[in-house]
């Protein structure tokens, strides 16, 4: 019987700094595909080391480039990686024995079988099937410092915010107050991020200041609208 084909696809923008740890750790698989979005610095030479299917193509958004990625995957099995993100040799081996942290995410899919969602932020895939478990991490390096976490922030909770908007559900004073609240107490003590001491507080702070942001942008969209 043949072994199936892993295809790991992987789209990027300015990741010259991360990519090479991500391609890396992603080397083994039968076939590495890069999708580019036209990036000024280095990062389509870095993927050009790893592999030739590297594709340069405009910005149209997250779920639509990796949908796009996806389509360009010849494999029976896809994993789909962000430049930040790294396969351990626990995953790896996984991976290789069966095709198939408490952060769980579906990134590994039958070719054919499943896409990403269209959402403005926090795309994720949608599968025709059942799913299960990997136990191996996927090594996840999301921010270089503070001031990128701040400025990731600042984006990401305005596409989030609009979204919420166009959902219809309302942004009460209660969301500015509780949510944040519910998120630190989530991530520094049922997530035992207080183990972790001062990275572990400063994390969850800052995803607090995330969720408080979010709420405010949500509900200035919604007093905006009112006004209207």
């Amino acid at each position: 019987m043949t072994r199936p084909r892993l295809s790991v696809v992987v789209v990027t923008l300015n990741e010259e700094e991360r990519l090479r740890a991500c391609l890396e750790s992603a080397a083994w698989a039968d076939e590495l595909i890069v999708v580019d979005a036209l990036s000024p610095d280095k990062t389509a030479q870095i993927a050009r080391e790893f592999t030739d299917r590297v594709i340069l193509r405009p910005w149209p958004g997250f779920a639509a480039q990796k949908n796009f990625a996806i389509g360009e995957a010849s494999g029976d099995w896809i994993l789909s990686l962000d430049a930040d993100e790294m396969v351990s040799p626990e995953l790896r081996g996984e991976i290789a024995r069966g095709g198939l942290w408490p952060d769980w995410q579906l990134r590994l899919f039958r070719r054919g079988r499943g896409r990403f969602v269209e959402r403005a932020v926090h795309e994720s895939v949608e599968v025709a099937g059942s799913v299960g478990r990997l136990e191996g991490p996927l090594i996840h390096r999301s921010y270089r410092d503070v001031a990128d976490f701040l400025a990731r922030a600042d984006r990401y909770s305005t596409l989030a915010a609009e979204q919420w908007r166009r959902s219809g559900r309302p942004a009460r004073t209660s969301d500015m107050v509780l949510r944040p609240l519910g998120r630190f107490f989530s991530m520094y003590v049922l997530q035992l991020g207080v183990l972790d001491g001062t990275r572990g507080f400063l994390l969850a702070s800052l995803y607090a200041y995330y969720v408080l942001i979010r709420s405010v942008k949500a509900w200035e969209r919604q007093k905006a609208s009112n006004r209207g």
